[in-house]
């Protein structure tokens, strides 16, 4: 295998945080004084989405947990949220609009059709 397959499938057999959700969490963190928590990122099924995410910080290590280290940024996955979070980008938005964290996630089906079944 070559460097070059090792960096390519980086991206895709994971979670990812971009530098803004990193330096965001990173200073969360900081903020609270808490150098031994990790982003724990989970999903359940429900939203419009078909699924609905959970984004806190937790300080627990359970078992078959997914962890990724982004710069110093723990990311911890349960292994039953694992598979719907393959290729899943974390992104923080700070504009006039909204402030807060997104996930762009591929493996989420369908969207939002509110109304389309009441006609």
């Amino acid at each position: 295998m070559t460097a070059e397959t090792t960096s390519t499938s980086a991206a895709t057999d994971g979670i990812l945080l971009t530098d803004a959700a990193a330096s965001k969490v990173r200073a969360l963190l900081e903020a609270e004084g808490r150098e031994d928590l990790a982003l724990r990122v989970a999903v359940q099924p429900g939203g419009c989405s078909g699924l609905r995410y959970q984004l806190f910080f937790d300080e627990r290590a359970l078992d078959g947990d997914v962890t990724k280290d982004f710069d110093g940024v723990g990311v911890v996955v349960d292994r039953m949220s694992a598979p719907y979070l393959v290729g899943a980008t974390i992104d923080f938005v700070d504009s006039i609009e909204k402030q807060g964290f997104t996930i762009d996630n591929p493996n989420a089906t369908g969207s939002c059709a509110c109304g389309d079944s009441f006609h």
